[in-house]
């Protein structure tokens, strides 16, 4: 019989606590996505340039889509850089 390491024994994974999530645009009607409000993107932007996705940023798809629009706008005029070091 083969010797097992603590390599091959599993251990048991802990739940993450979790959280409700909820998109900031329906939580707050008058809170519209534009590509001119640079703030409100770069929040949606990791350090790489890459946009967050919405199981992370919490957005419902409507409203990821329309984030994903404007920081595409906002990258072509020029307002958030395509890619950052």
């Amino acid at each position: 019989m083969r010797v097992r390491d603590k390599k091959d024994i599993k251990r048991p994974r802990r739940a993450l606590p979790l959280r409700k999530r909820f998109c900031r645009f329906c939580a707050d009607k008058n809170r519209t996505i534009d590509y001119k409000d640079i703030k409100t993107l770069e929040s949606f932007i990791k350090d790489r340039g890459k946009v967050v996705s919405s199981r992370l940023s919490g957005n419902c798809a409507r409203h990821q889509r329309k984030v994903a629009e404007m920081v595409k706008k906002a990258r072509f005029l020029s307002l958030l850089p395509y890619v950052r070091y």
